[in-house]
């Protein structure tokens, strides 16, 4: 069987509780870090990995995200009609289209867990080991997947990062066995263990390379966590035939499904602009100012 990761699946059908109430009309993957919603970003580190299938999971309540994701030729002729012309081209080099990009949506009905959307794609995907990709956890810098590609070597690879113990309990976390470089090696995953059972620090990142036969453990795996069909749960029940790889990439992670997480990633790439930047230094220089009683 080939190692080559053809096939990404985005699971998309959450309903975003935590963003309530914007996400009541907005997807939470249509949420904006600045100007770009999270599944852009998503999309392009798919891209820069050579993906050559994007499915996604998404729920029938969130026809929006279909919608932002397909190229939308009406309104790119609308734009043109205005002199938006630059405008228009950037949202079609955006946007994948239905003629030229291998895109399927399909869709998770019932919220039963990462592990069961990571399944409701099994119809759809090309031969070989699938990646999975969770748009909330925006990942800056180089591109996380295309790394994990480059340095998989089969079995289940997750990528990973040192949490604090008060952390753990947010994670699925690897029984560590080994380090080789960026690469651990491990034995096991427990997700979101109490901090005095976790095996180690290692958290598991919202990215993953997983072999093919990942949809036969997920097929009959029972309920877990938070009585959810979990993706750890499945990746640990090979762990005796299927290597387990946690994966320390280069880039900044930013738990975008936070309030506090989006705000940091909004933050540091306002520091990197130079217009921005400036709003930021005025607004902290204000800050320190004495303020008078009123």
């Amino acid at each position: 069987m080939t190692n080559t990761v053809r096939t990404a699946i985005f699971p998309v059908a959450g309903l975003g509780t935590r963003f309530l109430p914007a996400t009541k009309a907005t997807p939470k993957e249509l949420l904006p870090v600045l100007d770009t919603p999270l599944i852009q970003y998503a999309i392009d580190e798919a891209r820069a990995a050579g993906i050559e299938r994007m499915v996604f999971v998404s729920h029938s309540s969130k026809p929006a995200v279909e919608r932002y994701v397909m190229d939308d030729l009406r309104l790119r002729r609308e734009l043109v009609s205005r002199g938006k012309q630059k405008l228009a081209h950037e949202l079609k080099e955006a946007a994948l289209d239905p003629q030229d990009d291998d895109v399927v949506f399909t869709f998770q009905e019932e919220p039963k867990g990462l592990g069961h959307a990571v399944l409701c794609a099994r119809d759809h995907v090309l031969d070989g080991p699938v990646a999975v990709i969770l748009p909330d956890d925006l990942i800056l810098g180089t591109p996380c997947l295309a790394e994990m590609i480059a340095a998989y070597e089969g079995g289940h690879m997750v990528a990973s990062m040192t949490v604090a113990p008060d952390q753990v309990s947010k994670y699925g976390v690897l029984s560590v066995t080994g380090q080789d470089g960026r690469k651990t090696r491990a034995n096991g995953m427990v997700e979101k263990p109490a901090p005095e059972k976790a095996p180690s620090q290692m958290a598991v990142i919202g990215r993953y390379v997983l072999d093919a036969d990942i949809f036969d453990a997920l097929g009959t795996q029972p309920p877990g966590a938070g009585n959810e069909i979990q993706l750890t749960d499945a990746i640990a029940k090979g762990a005796a035939t299927r290597p387990i790889t946690g994966f320390r990439f280069s880039g900044t992670r930013f738990d975008c499904g936070s309030k506090a997480g989006m705000l940091e990633a909004t933050l540091q790439l306002a520091s990197e602009d130079p217009e921005l930047s400036q709003v930021l230094e005025t607004f902290m220089v204000d800050q320190t100012r004495p303020r008078s009683a009123a």
